[in-house]
This record gives structure tokens, C-alpha cells and sequence, in this order.
């Protein structure tokens, strides 16, 4: 497609410099618009992919990555991006931003999926229906320790200082082994089907130093862990768990702070929280910390569905399944469940 001396192309392999030279550049880009993560798509899950890019000359102007989960049991959609919080369109101008999303709704139309999903960080004015389920918890922070502690509030500040004199132990070691067992155990307990091992064994080798895992132990026995991204100036906690011994401990407050105070030494100046549904404990536990919710705007064209897709734990429809997977043995949860979670993007 060649409109104005602008074309729209798909990513191979042998682009994913280039674009991700554009993605670190572009004032709204983030880690989720990296093109590893279409490598991960398509080989850990088989998913299609089409990552758009607009260029002009040999010049990259404009990006749109797209995933594509056709599942029996939850539909067909076409999303930026699958088991991501982030992503949309990134261009120079809202002209090619139009280009690649017209784009984007053709694929949509061909593949036909039940919708295209666009999870912008910005409000995008178009016709699009928009969900705001969603908010993220991005903050600045201090190249002082003591300063961050200091702009904690005081009950959560109470809280790190509990952990702390826990005496627990914290190790950026990347094992994934420990990591793997205590995050399945953690996302059973709340009734989600956990990811396969080799998700996030691609993840560490794609994004490598980009991409580290913290093990929290007490007394030589893991209670908490959390895999966190970093892209630009900012560190991003995005997998994290914990036994039932962690809630006790305060393991999550002290890991949390264990990753703060991790960024500042690295010299960055951004924690980004992460996604967090309204209303939910997740969400109370980030403006805890004195993080201020920011409103993400998901966006949908719709090809053969008539609303909005609600595939998330506040569907009613799913609660039967959430309590029966929750009494379920750990080690049958890690057979089923990445047979479940590789369609739930």
C-alpha cells in the first residue's frame, strides 16, 4: 500500500533494528513496542503476527505491532499487543497513524477476527468504542533511597519497614526455576491458568539484560518473586508472585522496594507499576505506595463482535471456573494451564 510516498510494510526479521531504534526514540513508545516480543509470539506460541511499519524513503515513521489468538474457547482478535499492557500506534504524524490503523482494520477484516484491539496509552479521537477498565501507576523517582522512602505514605512506608526487619533476603540470581514455582503457585491461589516455563525462558534470552528476575527468600526458602522489564529510564515489575507465607512477611512491600531502590542504583528515574483494573486490590496496593492511577484507553474496532470483548476475571461468566481452578493441585494447574493462558492475550 503506497499513499503520499508513504508505504506500509510488515517486519521481518531482519528489521527488528530498525524498528526498535524508532521505538526507543518515539516519545510515547514503550517495551511492549519492541519486536522481540514478535519472536515470542510466534515461536513460544504459534500466534500470527503483523507488525506494521510506515517508511518513508529508508526512513521508519510510524510502527503498529499486531498479534493474532485464535482460540476456541475465547474468540478470535487481533490485538496491539498480546499479553502486553501497553502498545497502539506510534507514528510521527496523526495522518500515518491513520494509514497504519486502516491498515490494521483490513487484516482485521481479512483474518476475520471478532475484534481489533489497540491498547493505547493515549486518548486516540476516532469513532473506536473504548473501554477504561484499566489504569497504569507510572512515577518519577528519587537517585536517593531515602527520598523514595520518605514519599511513600506512611501506613505503606510502615509496611517496606515491616519487611525489611523480616529479614528476608533479596537476590537478583534470574532462576528461573524458583521463579516458575512460586509464581504458578501465586496465580492458582487468585484462579488464573499460569504461562508455560518457556515464556519466560524467552523472554530472559530475547530481551537479556533488558529482562531480570528478583527472588525474595526467607531462611533460604523463596516467598516472593517478580520478573521486571526495563526500557529507556524506567523499570517496570510486570510478573510477580509470592507464597502464602509472603502476605505474613510483607515479602511483596519489601520486593517492591528492593526493585525501587535496584533502579535507582542502575541511575534510571521512572517505576512504572504497571496495569491494575479499577477496583481491584492490585489497584488499591499501588495508590498505597502514592502512585497516581493514569487512565488507559483500550480501543476496538469490531468485525464480528457486536460489543466489546470482557475476556478478564470480573466477567461474571468465568467466576465458576475461577473457584474451580483455584482447588485444583499445583502440579495439574501446570499441565493444563499453558494450554489456557497462550489464548488469554
Amino acid at each position: 500500500m503506497v499513499q503520499n510516498e508513504i508505504a506500509i510494510k510488515i517486519l521481518t526479521d531482519r528489521g527488528s533494528c530498525r524498528w526498535d531504534n524508532y521505538v526507543r526514540t518515539h516519545e510515547s513508545g514503550t517495551f511492549f513496542h519492541l519486536a522481540g516480543w514478535m519472536e515470542i509470539l510466534g515461536r513460544v506460541f504459534g500466534h500470527k503476527t503483523f507488525y506494521l511499519y510506515a517508511q518513508t524513503g529508508t526512513e521508519i515513521v510510524g510502527v503498529l505491532p499486531l498479534g493474532n489468538i485464535k482460540s476456541f474457547l475465547f474468540g478470535n482478535s487481533l490485538s496491539s499487543v498480546p499479553f502486553c499492557v501497553y502498545g497502539g500506534v506510534l507514528s510521527n504524524t496523526p495522518e500515518i497513524g491513520d494509514l497504519l490503523e486502516t491498515e490494521a482494520r483490513k487484516i482485521a477484516n481479512d483474518l476475520s477476527v471478532d475484534s481489533l484491539e489497540l491498547k493505547n496509552t493515549r486518548k486516540n479521537e476516532n469513532e473506536l468504542p473504548t473501554k477504561e477498565l484499566y489504569v497504569t501507576f507510572k512515577k518519577k523517582i528519587d537517585p536517593d533511597p531515602d527520598v523514595n522512602m520518605k514519599n511513600i505514605p506512611r501506613k505503606q512506608r510502615a509496611m517496606v519497614r515491616k519487611g525489611i526487619k523480616a529479614g528476608m533476603d533479596p537476590v537478583w540470581d534470574n532462576n528461573l526455576n524458583v521463579f516458575y514455582n512460586t509464581y504458578a503457585l501465586s496465580v492458582k491461589s487468585h484462579g488464573t491458568p499460569v504461562f508455560p516455563k518457556k515464556y519466560f525462558m524467552a523472554l530472559l534470552k530475547v530481551f537479556k539484560s533488558d529482562c531480570k528476575i528478583l527472588n525474595v527468600y526467607k531462611d533460604n526458602i523463596p516467598v516472593s518473586t517478580v520478573m521486571v522489564f526495563y526500557f529507556r529510564n524506567e523499570a517496570l515489575p510486570y510478573y510477580g508472585g509470592g507464597t502464602p507465607e509472603a502476605r505474613r512477611l510483607k515479602a511483596f512491600d519489601y520486593m517492591y522496594w528492593e526493585v525501587m531502590q535496584d533502579a535507582c542504583r542502575q541511575g534510571l528515574g521512572i517505576f512504572d507499576y504497571g496495569r491494575s483494573k479499577k477496583g481491584t486490590g492490585s489497584y488499591s496496593f499501588k495508590k498505597n505506595w502514592g502512585f497516581e492511577p493514569q487512565q488507559l484507553y483500550y480501543q476496538y474496532y469490531l468485525v464480528k463482535a457486536e460489543k466489546i470483548p470482557e475476556i478478564n476475571p470480573l466477567n461474571p461468566k468465568y467466576r465458576l471456573f475461577i473457584a474451580a481452578w483455584k482447588k485444583l493441585p499445583l502440579f495439574v494447574t501446570k499441565m493444563i494451564g499453558p494450554l489456557l493462558s497462550r489464548n488469554l492475550g
